[in-house]
């Protein structure tokens, strides 16, 4: 399935804003039933056929991975007449064989109905934030997210360490759901490593499969 567009350094998918920025819509609470192309990702997932190519003194190096990644319905989030609903999500990344973390990241994943708009913001406890977006129909099977190093909206932020010793170009991630028990992404996270001339591509791709279904949004659980 062809992929929605990704948004450019500056640009957002209202060209312009409503006048009333105070008064928020009607809105169904339940959240499940208003994910759009979020959907099948609600619940919680294993997956143990990761890999991870990352830099390394002597040159890149891949890595297996298991993951456990649980997302959990949220209630609707207004800001004024903006609408999103979404997922809080963690995931928690170990090598095959080990309990401590590899990867340990949170954040949430927002679907903005009225603007067709995918939002991923993530944080990873090494001193680094980004929000990433992108484009896709409601009923889309593949969709993908974008950031890039400077942009005000869809960007990056990381500490100084960071910033000077592995600084984070642009980070994208493409999300394929193959079936209702089963999801997949790809990621590519582009690197400056001090030292080296050329940009470094640090990848993961995994496939997950659910082990859970999702909990309904507490304002449905009441």
């Amino acid at each position: 399935m062809r992929l929605g567009p990704i948004f450019e350094s500056g640009v957002g998918a209202m060209a312009e804003f409503p006048s009333d920025i105070f008064t928020e819509p009607a809105f169904d609470p339940d959240t499940l039933k208003h994910l759009g192309p979020l959907t099948a990702l609600a619940g919680r997932w294993e997956g143990r056929r990761g890999v991870d190519r990352h830099p390394e003194a002597d040159g890149p190096l891949e890595e297996p991975f298991v993951e456990h990644y649980l997302l959990e319905p949220i209630d609707p989030q207004t800001n004024g007449p903006q609408l999103f609903y979404g997922l809080r999500y963690h995931t928690f990344i170990t090598r095959p064989n080990q309990t401590k973390a590899f990867h340990d990241q949170v954040g949430f994943w927002l679907w903005e109905p009225a603007t067709s708009t995918v939002l991923l913001t993530l944080t990873i406890p090494r001193g680094q934030i980004a929000m990433a977006a992108g484009s896709a129909a409601p009923d889309a099977k593949s969709f993908a997210v974008a950031s890039t190093d400077g942009d005000r909206h869809h960007g990056i932020l990381s500490n100084p360490f960071l910033d000077y010793a592995f600084k984070t170009l642009s980070f994208r991630m493409t999300v394929s759901i193959e079936s209702d028990d089963s999801w997949s992404y790809e990621q590519d996270t582009v690197l400056k490593v001090a030292g080296q001339a050329e940009p470094f591509h640090h990848t993961d791709r995994n496939t997950l499969r659910r082990i859970a279904p999702p909990t309904p949004n507490p304002q449905i659980r009441v």
